[in-house]
């Protein structure tokens, strides 16, 4: 299974608080955000690694190379101009050329048991599996709905204090979800891939560990005062979840 971390993103949001750099290089206590996804990465068995890269890239390049000063293999997916979350994964899963990949945003922190997420996904038979985190305030990332066989129903849009499930931005991928993708250009694989897929298969796998998004200035200054939470390496752990500012405990395993 081929890791596609998405690592293009501009950071717009953090411009007021952080250097100018891609989002997922933001620093934490003197090393980027992403640095702590990777070694998280390793720490789980995982050596194949291909970084998504846009915007600055040259900087995630130079400072990350070929992985191997940190136990792993990485190669790069570019783009020139902007894909969208949609079109950098259809860039880099063609890339892959693997049956399935494994695709997490690089501006997010997941402490997720991959392996078992791997196996819920090839025992569904699904075309895509998403992984979901029991939130009490869905406000900012909206609604995931499933089934008691963990289908994916439909996908809400956001809104304010409603509990449920929401979107870890943590995925496995189907090679042939390529199928239901434009050919080119630039697309959302939230808003526009996802919807679309719920007909065809997807599942959910739900977790409880400690999730972190640092895309907007109150949830980097967390992490950056709560540096020690992007350490805790083993997915078995439950700890508590950031959402927006404040810090809530995630309720179902």
């Amino acid at each position: 299974m081929k890791i596609i971390i998405l690592a293009g993103g501009m950071g717009t949001r953090l411009k007021n608080v952080v250097n100018d750099v891609p989002k997922p290089m933001a620093p934490v206590r003197g090393k980027p955000f992403l640095e702590y996804v990777v070694l998280a990465l390793a720490a789980q068995g995982f050596r194949e690694i291909m970084l998504s890269v846009g915007y600055r890239k040259d900087a995630i390049r130079s400072y990350f190379g070929d992985g191997s000063s940190r136990g792993v293999s990485i190669v790069y997916s570019e783009e020139d101009t902007p894909l969208g979350t949609g079109g950098s994964v259809r860039e880099a899963l063609k890339m892959a050329d693997e049956p399935y990949s494994l695709v997490l945003n690089g501006d997010t922190f997941n402490q997720v048991d991959f392996r078992k997420m791997e196996e819920h996904h090839l025992s569904g038979g699904r075309l895509a599996t998403i992984g979901l985190l029991r939130s009490d305030n869905t406000d900012r990332y909206g609604l995931v709905t499933i089934n008691d066989a963990s289908d994916v129903l439909e996908f809400c849009e956001k809104s304010a204090r409603r509990s449920g499930y929401i979107n870890r931005g943590v995925y496995i991928l189907d090679r042939t979800v390529l199928d239901h993708m434009p050919v080119s250009g630039g697309f959302s694989l939230e808003n526009d891939l996802f919807p679309h897929l719920v007909p065809h298969g997807m599942s959910g796998f739900v977790s409880r560990g400690f999730f972190v998004d640092i895309g907007i200035p109150s949830t980097y200054h967390y992490i950056n005062d709560h540096h020690y939470l992007l350490e805790q390496v083993s997915p078995t752990v439950v700890t508590h979840t950031m959402n927006t500012s404040k810090t809530v405990r995630s309720k179902n395993g």
